[in-house]
């Protein structure tokens, strides 16, 4: 039992984990508050379940459902860029019609995919044959997801472009001065992050065969606070990237729902412990800034 739910975690944490990198992005990076992940989420789960459920290929349905996000994030970047709305009301405006949307894409399919359906799981099951480490096909297969989908935004951070975005969100002036458009650097970004969201919805939609458009309802806030867990707890040990923290982050925040549903919490109150969760994160994190702080005072 307890086996079972340590990869129960470690398979939803490290999905999840894969959505927090896009709100590190658009949160630390950028300083911008997206909301629309938690339509961008759905929206994902909406994009794989169409094309799973009409024989097309599960990986194909990653790509595309990335794709989808990256579309989304760059109408929530275009809404603030070109139109000049404040970035919090862009989020939301994505996230209104993305309900709508995600609806619509799914029509009125069944909400649970047959089990004969074929996904990413099912076509590498037999990699791990029928006996004990069959039960961690599923935790191997979002493990290389998650690694790969990692690597490419740590190899995509050390390029020109990388650069570039990690410029806006601290220092405008400077990405002006290299003769580059902050605007378009950012609508890029929120591309790249929402593209990263979806496609944790398209891995969650194959690894739970169900459609909910309400499932992605809290996203965000799951996503800051593997953030804040990432990138204050784990920001200390000098050999693990940023990214690696928020996967890590992520994986902390989900033990902790899991453990206090294991231990009687009734599932109606988890939105209460996941607020609770998020307050401790946050007030964590302002003590250990102060912290450092009135260490760097005392040094000088």
């Amino acid at each position: 039992m307890i086996e079972g739910l340590i990869i129960g975690i470690l398979e939803q944490g490290l999905i999840y984990g894969i959505m927090a990198m896009g709100v590190y992005i658009t949160y630390t990076i950028l300083d911008f508050p997206d909301l629309s992940v938690d339509g961008t989420f759905p929206l994902g789960i909406a994009v794989c379940f169409v094309m799973v459920n009409h024989g097309l290929s599960p990986w194909l349905a990653l790509l595309a459902a990335f794709a989808a996000g990256s579309a989304a994030g760059m109408f929530t970047g275009l809404f603030n860029v070109k139109l000049k709305i404040r970035n919090l009301l862009c989020g939301i405006l994505t996230m209104t019609a993305l309900y709508s949307i995600n609806y619509g894409i799914v029509g009125k399919a069944s909400d649970f995919l047959s089990m004969d359906t074929t996904t990413i799981f099912s076509q590498t099951a037999f990699l791990f044959g029928n006996g004990h480490m069959a039960m961690y096909s599923k935790l191997a297969v979002i493990l290389v997801i998650a690694l790969a989908a990692k690597f490419a935004l740590d190899w995509y951070m050390r390029t020109k472009s990388g650069f570039l975005l990690r410029s806006v969100g601290d220092n405008e002036g400077l990405v002006v001065t290299l003769a580059q458009n902050p605007g378009t650097i950012k609508i890029i970004g929120l591309a790249i992050a929402n593209g990263l969201v979806s496609l944790a919805g398209a891995v969650y939609c194959q690894y739970g065969r169900a459609f909910n458009v309400g499932s992605g309802t809290g996203t965000v806030v799951m996503g800051l606070a593997a953030v804040i867990i990432g990138t204050t707890v784990f920001k200390k040990i000098k050999f693990l990237r940023i990214t690696t923290g928020v996967l890590l982050g992520m994986i902390v925040y989900k033990a902790c729902i899991s453990i206090a549903l294991a231990a009687g919490l009734p599932a109606q109150n988890t939105n209460l412990m996941i607020t609770v969760l998020f307050i401790l994160t946050l007030v964590i994190n302002e003590f250990v800034l102060k912290k450092r702080k009135a260490g760097v005072k005392k040094d000088a």
